[in-house]
């Protein structure tokens, strides 16, 4: 949903109202990212992404489910960031990151070394750094189709990412993606871990199922 001052009124008599646009699922729109931060500047309520092609995806506010189990991941990994002492920055699903390839995305939770986010400039780490995560998770709610997690998740790989986890609850079902390998799909584990990427990060799943 967007809004947009209703051009017929009179602003300096009145302050502008606003009018909802509903777009249909299959309509796509274009936009700059230029325009995109503007967008997203305005209404930071609604979690915005926009594909390499320029697309412009709307993502709903999630449920209560969702909330709490994406609270629990990226808590998990904040105190394995703190505890481990392992260099980089940890950063949760409010965060949006530009990818080389030009997409605008917002992992669930992520984590950068240190080593990567050292070499980008002032400039590019404002705003949407221009960096893909090492580390990403996407989580799967009710509402979610399962291909278009999946093109994300290989878009984080074809960008830079060392390590993805996608985590299907419904299915109690984890698809790990790591670098130029075949994804793995783990059937109702009880952990999942960082393995060289994320030292010492074991995530019990028991949070999430």
């Amino acid at each position: 949903m967007l809004q947009t001052p209703n051009p017929s009124i009179d602003i300096e008599a009145d302050p502008p109202a606003l009018l909802t646009l509903y777009i249909p699922h299959d309509l796509k729109l274009n936009i700059s990212h230029q325009d995109f931060e503007k967008l997203a500047a305005v209404n930071r309520d609604i979690r915005l992404e926009r594909t390499s092609a320029g697309e412009l995806i709307v993502n709903p506010p999630t449920g209560w489910e969702t909330g709490k189990r994406n609270v629990s991941i990226s808590g998990e990994l904040y105190i394995w960031w703190r505890s481990a002492g392992q260099p980089g920055e940890v950063f949760d699903s409010s965060t949006a990151f530009t990818l080389p390839n030009g997409a605008i995305r917002s992992p669930d939770a992520s984590w950068v070394s240190q080593s990567k986010w050292d070499s980008l400039t002032d400039v590019q780490q404002q705003t949407f750094a221009n960096i893909c995560p090492d580390f990403v998770v996407e989580l799967r709610s009710k509402s979610d189709n399962l291909k278009p997690l999946q093109e994300k998740m290989q878009e984080y790989l074809d960008n830079g990412a060392k390590l993805g986890w996608l985590i299907n609850p419904k299915q109690r079902q984890v698809e790990v993606y790591r670098s130029h390998q075949k994804v793995e799909i783990l059937q109702n584990p009880q952990t999942v871990s960082g393995e060289g990427v994320l030292v010492g990060f074991v995530l019990q799943l028991n949070l999430i199922w």
